[in-house]
């Protein structure tokens, strides 16, 4: 069971609001070819592909041959992405050594059991291909603007898996840690449109908060939009295993 269940409303408010800028992601486009190395035709699993943003991306940038899996119906159908699978880390609908790597953006903290998701991923990748992880771990949160407004969803980061605690699930099905870099991003423009564009159904870490702790962040947020001039530029962390 994930940590909340996606319904129509979310999925709505996570394909209108967290797909970004693909004129944003030049760094994250290097950082996965790095490790990916892709060919055209490349196979690649986007695991928790939610309503489609990265498997288009890895579409468009590397002419790969992306299989998105998606535990929730309501992303399913929201999805923009042709022949996305219902599954989950646990139960992967895909044969032995299907793909060449797995892609999982901000999802490893829905999984319930880290141990079984590394035993499916070791399963349906093929040996010595990465598992590329997009996540914002427990104890990182200075990448993220969202806490500068928010800061009482950092007690909902800390709630979700640590570096440590993702690494020694997959040592336990015999992968090994290849890197954990930081990648920028741009996700907004500005402070302004982050504001404008901010749903609270779209945040796992917004949705875990209290209603009045949103209300103040929110606030803030407003408060400081006329502030701050440029672009809101993030850093997520990436973890790749092999």
């Amino acid at each position: 069971m994930a940590r909340i269940a996606y319904d129509d409303e979310d999925a709505a408010a996570f394909a209108a609001t967290r797909h970004l800028p693909m004129h944003g992601l030049t760094a994250w486009r290097a950082a996965v070819a790095r490790h990916l190395r892709p060919q055209p035709g490349i196979r690649v699993l986007d695991l928790g592909c939610g309503t489609g943003m990265w498997a288009r991306a890895f579409t468009d940038w590397y002419a790969a041959d992306v299989v998105g899996v998606e535990p929730a119906a309501a992303m399913r159908r929201r999805c923009g992405h042709p022949g996305v699978l219902a599954g989950d880390a646990g139960h992967i609908p895909l044969p032995d050594a299907d793909v060449a790597a797995a892609w999982l953006s901000t999802m490893i903290h829905h999984v319930p059991d880290l141990h079984a998701a590394a035993r499916e991923l070791r399963r349906v990748v093929r040996p010595g291909g990465p598992v590329l992880i997009r996540s914002v771990f427990a104890g990182r949160p200075d990448g993220l603007t969202l806490f500068a407004y928010f800061p009482e969803a950092v007690r909902v980061l800390d709630t979700y898996p640590s570096v440590a605690e993702v690494t020694a699930a997959f040592r336990s099905a015999g992968f090994a840690t290849a890197s954990l870099e930081q990648v920028p991003q741009l996700t907004a423009e500005s402070l302004a449109v982050a504001a404008d564009e901010l749903r609270r159904d779209a945040h796992t870490l917004l949705k875990l908060i209290g209603d009045d702790e949103y209300a103040a962040g929110l606030a803030r947020l407003r408060e400081a939009v006329p502030t701050r001039t440029g672009p809101v530029v993030d850093t997520l962390d990436l973890l790749v295993l092999r």
